[in-house]
């Protein structure tokens, strides 16, 4: 550590503002910079111009060109077998090797910590945690589950991680000794050599942190909770009218909106909320405003706004505050970006109780959750929330003023400012 307790922190991350995951890092990364903390992100895929972030440059000598072109072909070698079996609806599902091995190791700087993120398709596990710098403490937040599974990001309810893994049902597999069952077995064989106090796991959610607990990977190593943080100046609720009137929205119409990074992701729920929508059509001035890539899977039969990719935080207020609800119909999700945005916008959440979400909406208090896949509960409770404009506003206040007092980025760094100097101390 530096004069003052200045700590020199290095965040590892496949993107650096492409995704949920992504962002949430870097909004971490930027907060600590802030605080006058010397952070950096080195990430596979650099999207943004900010000078703080430095892209992964592979390596061009001939030698090192043939052994990334080499472990490159048998990755997807090992996955080729499985594309035409995986069944409609999977998500990406991941190797713990990379084309890159030890060459991340080689260009982190020195540092007391490293933060791994999101780090699929970046780090090769065996040659990262084999020569990880040794007086640098290391920390890794989970954004799913992919870090202690045989390569799936969730396990849709599975539970082979538990157990090795092995005949895989997202990759359509009854193979025993499948690519599941080899990435589980390298995962744990590579893990199982870093020392205890040498690694620290966070979870953004207590649902993760258990799923992450009951893990023959990770199970070993300190566990601990810290919620992602937002930005409660950027996202801020914003005047209504205002706001509808630059997204050329009628001011008088009952807007639902749909966040995701991607539009067609299955396990964002469009499907169940298109379905939702069916039984919601005589809903006076409905209409839907969504934000993400790519098109929707389905057609809805209500008007419909989609304004695509968007990064901007302040823009990205307006349009949470041009909602009066926002649907969350994920089948299987962490602690999702979209959901404490609302929130610190004061609109309310609707969604279903999976995975961490339940540990941000309160029923009541700041939308409704209802049972994971009971599509006529998500329905009557949006219809009810779209009715009754005094409970919306009762819980926009209730909403912003949750995230304010819990999910501050001010708060989320301090408390990884207290964990990364507790293991360095060690």
């Amino acid at each position: 550590m530096g004069p003052g307790g200045r700590l020199k922190i290095v965040h590892v991350s496949t993107y650096d503002v492409t995704g949920g995951a992504a962002r949430a890092a870097y909004r971490l990364h930027r907060h600590l910079y802030g605080l006058g903390h010397d952070s950096s992100m080195l990430v596979l895929h650099r999207h943004s111009d900010d000078a703080t972030v430095t892209a992964f440059a592979p390596p061009g000598d001939v030698a090192t060109r043939v052994r990334r072109r080499l472990r490159r072909w048998r990755i997807r070698r090992g996955f080729a077998r499985y594309q035409a079996k995986r069944p409609s609806g999977v998500e990406k599902f991941s190797d713990d090797r990379s084309a890159h091995g030890a060459a991340v190791c080689a260009q982190l700087p020195r540092c007391d910590v490293v933060n791994l993120h999101w780090v699929a398709g970046f780090i090769d596990y065996r040659d990262f945690f084999g020569s990880a710098p040794d007086k640098a403490s290391l920390v890794w937040r989970l954004a799913d589950m992919n870090p202690f599974t045989g390569g799936c990001h969730y396990d849709e309810h599975c539970r082979g991680f538990e157990r090795r893994c092995g005949a895989c049902p997202q990759l359509g597999s009854h193979d025993a000794r499948d690519l599941a069952r080899r990435i589980w077995d390298r995962k744990w064989a590579t893990l199982e050599r870093v020392p205890r106090d040498r690694l620290n796991v966070v979870t953004p959610s207590r649902w993760l942190a258990g799923e992450a607990q009951r893990s023959p990977i990770l199970g070993r190593f300190s566990i601990t909770t810290i919620p992602n943080g937002v930005d409660v100046d950027s996202f801020a609720p914003r005047d209504r009218y205002l706001a509808r009137d630059v997204l050329r929205i009628p001011r008088d119409a009952r807007v639902l909106l749909f966040v995701a990074d991607a539009l067609g992701n299955p396990r964002k729920g469009f499907p169940a909320l298109a379905e939702a929508i069916e039984g919601l059509r005589k809903v006076e001035g409905l209409l839907l405003l969504s934000v993400g890539r790519g098109e929707p899977p389905r057609e809805i039969g209500v008007p419909h706004l989609q304004l695509g990719h968007i990064t901007n935080d302040r823009l990205l207020s307006l349009v949470y505050s041009a909602a009066d609800v926002c649907a969350i119909p994920s089948r299987h999700d962490n602690f999702p970006s979209a959901v404490l945005e609302s929130l610190a916008c004061g609109t309310p959440v609707v969604g279903f109780a999976v995975g961490g979400i339940p540990e941000m909406v309160r029923t009541g208090a700041t939308g409704w959750l209802v049972p994971p896949g009971d599509v006529a509960a998500f329905r009557d409770a949006i219809a009810q929330l779209l009715e009754d404009r005094a409970a919306r506003d009762e819980m926009a206040a209730e909403c912003r003023r949750r995230a304010v007092e819990e999910y501050r980025l001010e708060t989320q760094a301090g408390r990884y400012v207290e964990l990364y100097r507790r293991m360095c101390r060690r």
